[in-house]
């Protein structure tokens, strides 16, 4: 059995969610931290202003989900695998040592930046509930529209991104096909599919700069839906995962296979602990938003302890 850090990407992003972490010397230390690295106190990136700016969001992801992941470290909860959904890989491949954390602020930084001024205006992303890829692919296919198959979240969740006009003429063909759910999301550019490209390129260019070390754990690719376990790879998928369908659940599901049994969310998500208690009903998933933090490395440290 093991534990897997989640790290959420955007859409969970809410005004003063640094300032509601729990106080440790580990967040405390990241927050420092990241205000060094950005030459700017960390909490001007989380008022409602700032969280407008799709940096600014990933930012903050990055920043929160780094420090608790640190914080249950050093309380002795330990992750045998990680993965983080759209931007939280950044922190994922933090929390796995892979990248450090202020190579992965500036490059998330320079991911929100090069989203944002590619789509100013006129763009951005949609969920359709209750239908399977299949059904949307084939909307897609008949309405011929710059709409594409953003996120693979669930086998009945699945995310759009596009031009919003034509989006939401996709969004209402879903409905017409039988969706449960078919609506936008709070999402100001179009993730996860070829309008991204140039992203990506400027992405995998600042790479080739920083430091990319092979995972201690399993790294949970979002593009390819594999367990990544070399530094190569941890450094394609965080480059290229912007510009491709993110196929989470199938990931997920390899490493519940692989032996995950507790799923533990950093902040401020809910939404990945959500999918994970629908697909592994035997499995126990914890968001870190709303479950205290001694709690969650209780549980940890019982995971580690079962297997030993």
């Amino acid at each position: 059995m093991g534990v897997m850090f989640l790290f959420p990407g955007q859409g969970g992003q809410r005004e003063g969610m640094l300032r509601e972490l729990p106080e440790h010397r580990e967040v405390e230390r990241t927050l420092e931290e990241a205000s060094d690295t950005l030459g700017r106190d960390i909490h001007e990136f989380e008022t409602a202003e700032a969280l407008r700016t799709t940096d600014n969001v990933q930012i903050c992801l990055c920043t929160a989900g780094v420090a608790v992941s640190r914080l249950l470290e050093a309380e002795g909860a330990r992750p045998d695998f990680v993965g983080g959904h759209s931007a939280g890989a950044f922190a994922a491949a933090v929390s796995c040592g892979s990248l450090d954390f202020a190579d992965a602020l500036r490059l998330v930084r320079l991911r929100g930046r090069r989203m944002r001024s590619a789509y100013p205006s006129g763009y951005g992303m949609g969920v359709v509930t209750g239908l399977v890829r299949r059904q949307v692919e084939a909307v897609l296919s008949a309405a011929k529209l710059p709409v594409y198959i953003a996120n693979l979240n669930a086998p009945t969740q699945i995310a759009l991104a596009g031009e919003l006009t034509a989006l939401d003429a996709v969004l209402e063909a879903c409905k017409a096909k039988g969706a449960n759910r078919a609506s936008r999301l709070n999402m100001s550019v179009p993730s996860h599919c070829e309008l991204l490209r140039p992203a990506a390129q400027a992405l995998e260019e600042a790479l080739d700069s920083v430091e990319v070390r092979d995972p201690s754990v399993p790294y949970a690719g979002n593009y390819k839906g594999r367990a990544l376990r070399t530094a190569a790879l941890v450094r394609e998928d965080l480059a290229r995962n912007i510009a491709h369908t993110v196929r989470w659940h199938e990931v997920v599901t390899l490493f519940y296979e692989l032996g995950a049994r507790l799923f533990l969310e950093m902040p401020p998500g809910q939404a990945l602990t959500g999918l994970a208690r629908a697909a592994f009903p035997d499995a126990r998933a914890e968001a870190l938003s709303v479950t205290r933090t001694d709690n969650a490395a209780l549980l940890a440290r019982r995971e580690r302890e079962r297997r030993a």
